[in-house]
């Protein structure tokens, strides 16, 4: 029986050992090495976890102790994952953007003994700092290409690892059977750092009764299913890819498939074509600017027809597929045949029956385009401290702006101030070794307090819920108004032009913003005007730039309340960065970090 029909559904460990018992030689995982997509079965998924996990308890980890993973998404990260879960080890992701001062921050946070690295890149940040890491015992590489001549003293590889695990199973079957028992639902089963967007982050604990209820909540309503295949591309260290690209996957018999590096997701999407796809805002945002970047570059006739096939599709956008008259199908198959298929397969969405997007507020253009031409995003509501997500829209003909409806088991209310609150099983345990910061996000009657500010609307299937802005970044203007940045700011990332904006309102006369311009767009667009530019600077501060700029924040105060619009912006002159602490690993803005480093600027735009 599927384990996630069960009443009591059994943990990550129990799930993957089901899938290996009873769809062994399925397809559980691919890995795109030198052009090519490798698959890995369940048997094979099961059996080296396993053996990763036995090794890891020969090389002294304990039950209860973390392992820390340092690297991209790869076979060996789930390997790492798994392997530790089933034996009783807790896995701790380390962003591999982060430089060595907050790997050693987050290293001392969980108290980790050995951590697993990717490659050369990421050992050599682990060594800078290994003498200040008092209880980091040991380091395993998965790829050791340029190690030759490395002190080895602590060092393993990962094969070396396996190869011990497999060893104890061959001559200490006994304990290796005792080893690898199924945790308790509330043993801790992952740790997950908090972003850290407002402060040093936080070392949240997971257990399996949140991850578990959180797993097949979701998935209820999304409906992943056995061989439905996913691409995992995102971070493994953010709590909703690990929802997305672990927890579902192995509980519901998904195949994940491991892309070849971030520059090569969108190709990779093209030749896997999934069923299911996760992404942020941005992920929507970039593939919503390639698009418009394509027809651009298309030009003439087909720009035109384009042009044509979109403005038809908007006039019966707002009417749910199902009830289309004979008429509105002709025009969608019309369409479809002369632009939508094409747009489809240039994303990789062609297949796509449902898309999800997390992580932050997805501008509501942005969605209404994708699922104008067929690609069914539902907008979700979480945090990590919620084991992923908390809300999903129910169906394609939620309103934009809704983030759904919490699924069976979670509460959700709002607080006479408008905070959003949380209940249920899906409550992570608390931060570990920090139970003042867990007291302040749980109360006393095990309410959550999100920070989020939030509200109930209309949905086709009764209230959803909406959330309107952190509660810490709603500003309140000179003149007493309150401004929701969030909004003004998607509507800005719309463009293809703007990669991030940060608006700038509490206790000033008006709006402003700082903009980062989207390089690949930009570029390609003073190319075709014959713009000469060496840098990043150069380009931004082209007059021609500013004003092409200043036309897309025209196109966005036209549709604003007054109280709302732009009057004036700054062009950031290089990209936020995380290593200047501009912003967190998940690309989250540090609002007072930039607030700080360009006060100069804003004092400048109110001057």
């Amino acid at each position: 029986m599927d384990p996630s029909l069960n009443s009591i559904a059994p943990t990550l460990p129990e799930q993957l050992l089901h899938w290996a018992r009873t769809r062994g030689d399925a397809v559980a995982l691919r890995q795109k090495e030198f052009g090519v997509w490798r698959p890995v079965t369940w048997r094979e998924y099961a059996d080296r976890a396993r053996r990763f996990g036995l090794g890891l308890r020969q090389l002294g980890l304990e039950r209860g102790q973390c392992l820390a993973v340092l690297s991209e998404n790869r076979l060996e990260w789930v390997y790492a994952e798994l392997g530790a879960a089933m034996v009783g080890v807790v896995a701790a992701g380390v962003y591999p953007t982060s430089p060595a001062a907050e790997v050693q921050y987050l290293l001392d946070l969980c108290e980790a003994p050995v951590i697993v690295v990717e490659d050369q890149e990421q050992l050599d940040k682990v060594l800078a700092i290994r003498s200040s890491l008092g209880k980091l015992r040991a380091i395993i590489v998965i790829d050791d290409r340029g190690l030759r001549n490395y002190d080895r003293t602590g060092l393993h590889t990962f094969a070396d690892v396996h190869a011990l695990g497999e060893r104890c199973e061959r001559e200490q079957a006994a304990w290796a059977q005792e080893a690898t028992r199924a945790p308790e639902p509330d043993d801790v089963g992952l740790i997950i750092f908090t972003s850290g967007s407002t402060g040093r982050p936080k070392a949240a604990m997971m257990t399996w009764r949140g991850l578990t209820s959180a797993n097949v909540g979701l998935n209820s309503l999304v409906r992943c299913g056995p061989g439905d295949n996913l691409v995992s591309y995102l971070p493994l260290c953010h709590m909703a890819e690990q929802m997305f690209s672990v927890h579902i996957p192995v509980a519901a018999g998904g195949t994940v498939n491991f892309a070849e590096s971030l520059r090569t997701v969108q190709e990779d999407v093209r030749e896997m074509a999934p069923e299911f796809f996760f992404g942020v805002p941005r992920i929507w945002e970039k593939l919503h600017s390639s698009i418009q970047t394509r027809v651009r570059e298309a030009g003439g006739i087909r720009q035109r027809v384009y042009d044509f096939a979109m403005s038809r599709l908007e006039r019966q956008a707002a009417t749910l597929r199902a009830d289309w008259s004979v008429s509105q199908r002709l025009m969608w198959g019309l369409c479809y045949l002369m632009v939508v298929r094409s747009l489809l397969n240039f994303i990789g969405l062609r297949r796509c029956r449902i898309a999800v997007s997390a992580g932050a507020p997805i501008a509501p253009d942005i969605l209404r385009f994708f699922r104008k031409i067929g690609v069914p995003i539902r907008e979700a509501y979480g945090m990590t401290e919620c084991s992923g997500a908390i809300t999903i829209q129910p169906a394609d003909d939620s309103p934009a702006g809704s983030v759904g409806i919490g699924y069976a088991g979670v509460e959700v209310a709002i607080a006479d101030d408008g905070e959003i609150l949380v209940r249920g099983p899906i409550l992570f345990k608390g931060y570990y070794a920090n139970e003042e910061a867990t007291a302040q996000a749980i109360d006393e009657q095990r309410w959550l307090h999100t920070g989020d500010v939030g509200c109930w609307i209309d949905g086709p299937q009764g209230r959803e819920l909406k959330v309107i802005d952190r509660k810490k970044d709603i500003m309140i203007t000179a003149g007493g108004k309150n401004i929701t940045p969030s909004e003004i700011e998607n509507a800005l990332r719309f463009s293809p032009y703007v990669k991030e904006a940060i608006v700038i309102a509490d206790r000033r006369r008006f709006v402003s913003a700082l903009l980062q311009i989207d390089y690949d767009s930009v570029s390609k667009w003073a190319e075709g005007q014959g713009l000469t530019y060496t840098t990043f600077r150069s380009l931004v501060e082209h007059e021609r730039v500013r004003g092409l700029i200043q036309s897309e924040v025209d196109a966005v105060n036209a549709k604003m309340p007054r109280v709302q619009q732009v009057r004036t912006f700054y062009l950031l002159p290089k990209e936020l960065d995380h290593d200047d602490g501009e912003v967190t690993a998940t690309m989250k803005v540090r609002r007072r970090s930039i607030s700080e480093k360009y006060a100069d600027v804003i004092e400048e735009m109110y001057a």
